[in-house]
């Protein structure tokens, strides 16, 4: 059995403002009308002896990556939840661990759920190539042919005299300057590393065990001692949290004999920044990407994206413009880089936009914070259907609620009240109440709250559908 192994605790923090730490660059659409995530795990249809995904990725996501499951009809995705984030080779040996138990000899794809490929079928193919080195005990990689000197990415040098199809890896190599990347490309026996593994669980631990024996022992207790939440496996915190946090390249490929690099020509993309999202997006005869309402004007070779009003350029070129709903940014495609420190310093600032977007997503829906005071805050509530928001009251405000789609089925006190279109209800401070979607369409209300004071850190909750009572 073939079981894909998709990462997904990566904070995207180059794509910012787009990726926030809490919504991070594998929930976005930015190819399709599906998410990065989903392209992950889609793109592996039509293989053979094919398992359901398994999804690795901290407790605040969860209900992101189980209703995103849920929209491409994977529900019965295995998701395990991480205690806190420790680097890839404790997450990939506690996935190990989980599969040995159940069968030693099924094979393992361990892949990021934020990368593109373009070429399924080159993709596809070199699968079946890396399944057949995974099953003579080898530790697979996968290397993406070069197609100029980059210095964005690592490289893999491997030995020529491997089979055709894979070769025994040399040497890990990390980012290098211009002049070394082109020698990499000239000697021809260099790809670039794609963060892409493939093992059977009995021949990855037997290796773990040699060389990395500690996180063996750790994150093989987080599993054995791992409780079901809902539909989540949570790994037991305190011996994951002894694990060293260290990634798979460093812990085990740059140490083991049994590395092999299957080498392809994809078409494939970390999109790592903005300019390398420039680069493999459609765009118009001028060299400009623009998404949402955008009008341009004598403007060349510019990513261009609005979220709520219209953008506009004239005169410029090489720029990547993003407006979302709550900030704006600016840079020039040559400076890509300095957009890292400028997220760093709106973190030692604070800054709520550095984590958190305007939208709030929730295991039933989400919240969009329209207007902000210190006594009052408007909010447009989409509750999907089928879901319920929890059974609460609160200590320092009072809510209005007016329907403006759907259909609400709403708890007061002890009575229940059936909102439609254009129906409001008010709830007093200190009253307990709920939202239900019991339709078949999204339910969403203008919320207004008033109060002393306004977090969402004053919400008692009585009774909830999603465990967090």
């Amino acid at each position: 059995m073939l079981i894909p192994v998709v990462l997904s605790g990566g904070s995207g923090t180059r794509l910012w403002p787009l990726s926030r730490a809490k919504y991070p660059k594998q929930f976005l659409d930015l190819f399709s009308d599906k998410s990065m995530i989903q392209e992950t795990v889609l793109r592996l249809e039509g293989l053979e002896n094919l398992s359901q995904p398994v999804i690795i990725c901290n407790a605040d996501s969860r209900f992101i990556v189980a209703h995103q499951m849920m929209q491409i009809d994977k529900e019965n995705a295995q998701i395990i939840l991480e205690p806190m984030a420790k680097s890839t080779l404790p997450a990939i040996a506690a996935a190990a661990y989980k599969v040995f138990k159940e069968n030693p000899d099924d094979i393992l794809f361990v892949l990021p759920s934020d990368h593109t490929i373009k070429n399924i079928p080159a993709f596809h193919q070199a699968i079946k190539e890396a399944q057949k080195a995974a099953m003579e005990g080898n530790i697979v990689t996968f290397g993406i042919n070069p197609d100029r000197p980059e210095t964005g990415y690592g490289y893999i040098q491997f030995d020529k005299k491997g089979n055709n199809k894979y070769f025994p890896v040399s040497a890990f190599k990390e980012k290098p300057d211009l002049e070394t990347a082109k020698k990499y490309l000239a000697q021809g026996n260099y790809v670039w590393n794609s963060g892409m593994f493939m093992f059977k669980a009995s021949s990855f631990l037997d290796e773990l065990e040699k060389y990395q024996p500690e996180i063996k022992k750790y994150s093989s207790l987080s599993v054995d001692k791992a409780k079901v939440d809902l539909e989540f496996l949570r790994l037991e915190k305190e011996s994951f949290e002894k694990n060293t946090s260290i990634s798979i390249d460093y812990g085990l490929m740059e140490k083991t004999s049994k590395a092999v690099v299957v080498p392809m020509s994809a078409d494939w993309s970390d999109v790592g920044a903005w300019d390398a999202l420039w680069e493999y997006l459609p765009k118009d005869e001028k060299g400009n990407y623009v998404k949402g309402d955008v009008t341009l004007e004598n403007t060349e070779n510019c990513y261009v994206l609005s979220q709520k009003q219209l953008v506009t350029a004239a005169g410029v070129k090489d720029l990547i413009i993003v407006d979302t709903k709550d900030a704006l940014l600016v840079a020039d495609k040559k400076n890509i880089s300095d957009i890292k420190p400028l997220f760093e310093t709106l973190k030692k600032q604070n800054r709520r936009e550095a984590i958190q977007n305007r939208v709030d997503y929730r295991p039933w829906g989400n919240s969009d914070s329209i207007e902000n005071s210190d006594r009052y805050k408007v909010k447009h509530i989409t509750v999907n259907p089928g879901e319920e928001l929890s059974l609460h009251y609160h200590l320092h405000r009072s809510e209005h609620w007016v329907v403006v789609n759907g259909t609400a089925t709403i708890t007061i006190g002890e009575h229940e009240k059936i909102l439609t279109e254009n129906q409001s209800l008010y709830i007093p401070l200190g009253t307990v109440h709920s939202i239900a979607n019991r339709g078949k369409v999204k339910l969403e209300i203008i919320e207004i709250q008033t109060g002393t004071y306004l977090e969402e850190d004053d919400i008692i909750r009585i009774k909830d559908n999603y465990g967090r009572a």
